[in-house]
């Protein structure tokens, strides 16, 4: 058999040849491969020959195991691939909605719209990064132009196509200030609305300020779906326009949302027709307790819902009618402290909370220790490039104490904590923090509020636990909250305000690092600084599932919680 090797200029980015050969040495997991080589422009089947191709070596863990029992044999006949037809019905709030790029929730909003409004890129169970409304983009050797090439075959709900103008458009209103989007915040430090290109109608071209190795990751952000430059006018649901496979039918706040299967939609299913398979998706909101979601799929009412806790876990694993796949994510609660309000000014005073965080008693008490502990740094260790040699600050609270007395408060001091009441683990995780904070002087009040009421005011508490989800590069997570944009600002997402030049420069440093062990280096200075004079406190990374009864098929959890998986799902008429 002849093998024929690519010289360097053959592969979609010069740089690839080296990952390939980190990854022989066993330097680099096969998953940090198959991340980064399709981030610079490689297909994932070419990455995965490449990958197949070598030795076998440990990767990092994905599925999370469960109490869930293997199915019984059964003799019943099982439909030959899936079926078309049906509805499919999924328990979660039904919030009120304007511009997609001011999403702050997943759950409420981003993941009924997604399958009618669309991102240019999708990242997979895996962390895996595809185009989607893209056919394929493109890196400069150095990482400061990236070229997006749109599909061809796509159309609006309208009618019309898709095009480079809608794109131009949508990344425009991201980096518009007054919009008010988190995408500002992943972007706008190195991207321009003056530095995007319209090449053609189906090419786009961005021009960076600086190297960026996340742009792809960029675009599937959860406030990061395009609209249509013909009908957007800051209010999606007054014109639901979108590319997806449904279309909008009825949108009640706290109610339900109905959406109705398009025909025509470009994405093709395992028979070869256009999906989705499913003619009806309903949303049905219950509520915030979580406890009214479980005794509805118990009694047929909904068919899933997500995401769930680990007290839900406990419910329903020993049910024979539902399946819980599960796992491991950089989804997590925040312990955050605004470093502009009296007393987190002091980071002596930030680091004595921080000390009294007794993580692995928090993660039993608060999440069933279905997880694993963390730092007091926003990184996770499913992430690529997670430095395991910073250690977290231990639980200490004789030194908290002293570090008080130092920072002006021999006495101790009185804070008052705010946390959505319908966070089960984040209302524990407040409690405990309690507990074991008060023999250092720090007595927390405890202020719970309803979720709703905390994501309306969740930027500006000075004390609060507030739910991060997991995204797949630390570089990614981190603009969102802890910079501060050109003028020194701090971006829409940064709720609080800490802003530290020496972290910004690494993190624009390792942001344009293709090298992984060299962005892993400069990851764990970034943990370091994070950890010692940051504004957060990380006690777990927590593992997330998908609730589904047994006769709904083709789900899978994400770690990012998002449901796009459901544009393939089918209901088994046999099951």
């Amino acid at each position: 058999m002849e093998i024929i090797r690519k010289k360097k200029r053959d592969y979609a980015h010069p740089y690839i040849p080296e990952l390939e050969s980190l990854y022989r040495q066993g330097r680099i997991t096969r998953r940090e491969f198959l991340r980064n080589a399709t981030l610079l422009g490689m297909s994932l089947g070419a990455a995965s020959l490449i990958a197949s191709c070598a030795p076998d070596e440990p990767d990092e863990p994905v599925v999370v195991a469960t109490d869930t029992p293997e199915p019984v044999p059964t003799d019943t006949p099982v439909p030959v691939g899936p079926q078309r037809g049906g509805v499919m019905t999924q328990g979660q709030q039904v919030r009120g909605i304007d511009h997609p790029a001011r999403y702050s929730w997943i759950t409420g909003d981003a993941n009924i719209t997604r399958f009618m409004i669309e991102h240019l890129g999708v990242t997979d169970k895996d962390n895996i990064t595809h185009p989607h409304l893209l056919e394929s983009w493109e890196a400069s050797d150095d990482l400061l132009t990236w070229t997006l090439n749109l599909r061809q075959n796509v159309t609006w709900s309208t009618g019309e196509p898709f095009i480079a103008d809608d794109v131009i458009f949508t990344i425009e209103e991201w980096l518009d200030v007054d919009v008010g989007s988190s995408m500002l915040g992943l972007m706008g430090d190195y991207l321009t609305a003056d530095n995007v290109e319209r090449v053609d109608d189906h090419t786009v071209r961005l021009h960076l300020d600086s190297p960026q190795i996340a742009v792809p990751e960029h675009l599937y952000h959860y406030a990061a779906p395009v609209v249509d430059h013909r009908t957007f006018e800051g209010d999606w649901l007054e014109n639901p326009v979108g590319t997806g496979p449904f279309v909008l039918e009825e949108w009640t706040v706290g109610e339900r949302a109905v959406l109705k299967a398009r025909d025509g939609y470009w994405l093709m299913g395992e028979d070869g027709e256009p999906l989705p398979y499913l003619d009806e998706l309903r949303f049905i909101d219950l509520g915030e307790e979580e406890t009214a979601y479980i005794s509805a799929i118990l009694g047929g009412e909904i068919d899933t819902f997500y995401p769930l806790e680990a007290p839900s876990i406990v419910a329903l694993r020993d049910e024979a009618d539902i399946e819980l796949p599960g796992i491991a994510t950089g989804d997590t609660r925040v312990l955050r402290m605004r470093v502009d309000r009296e007393p987190f000014t002091d980071n002596r005073v930030r680091t004595a909370i921080k000390m009294c965080l007794d993580r692995q008693k928090i993660l039993d008490l608060a999440y069933f220790g279905e997880g694993v502990t963390g730092g007091d740094y926003h990184v996770a260790p499913v992430t690529p490039a997670h430095s395991d040699a910073v250690e977290p600050l231990p639980f200490d609270r004789e030194q908290a104490r002293a570090i008080l007395a130092d920072a002006g408060f021999p006495d101790g001091l009185d804070v008052e904590l705010t946390v959505g009441s319908g966070w089960l683990d984040a209302v524990s995780f407040g409690e405990t923090l309690r507990e074991d904070a008060e023999p250092a002087g720090i007595r927390i009040a405890i202020r719970s509020v309803p979720t709703s009421v905390y994501w309306d005011e969740w930027t500006e508490v000075d004390f609060g636990i507030t739910p991060w989800a997991h995204r797949p590069l630390a570089v990614m997570t981190l603009p969102l909250g802890y910079i501060c944009d050109r003028d020194g600002n701090p971006v829409p997402w940064n709720e609080t305000r800490w802003c530290d030049e020496e972290f910004t420069e690494l993190l624009l440093k390792a942001q344009g690092t293709l090298d992984v062990e060299q962005r892993r280096e400069i990851m764990h200075d970034i943990q370091v600084i994070q950890r010692d004079r940051g504004s957060i406190g990380i006690p777990y990374w927590r593992n997330r599932w998908i609730a589904y009864r047994k006769e709904i098929k083709g789900l899978l959890p994400h770690p990012t919680a998002y449901n796009d998986i459901f544009v393939h799902a089918w209901r088994d008429p046999l099951a």
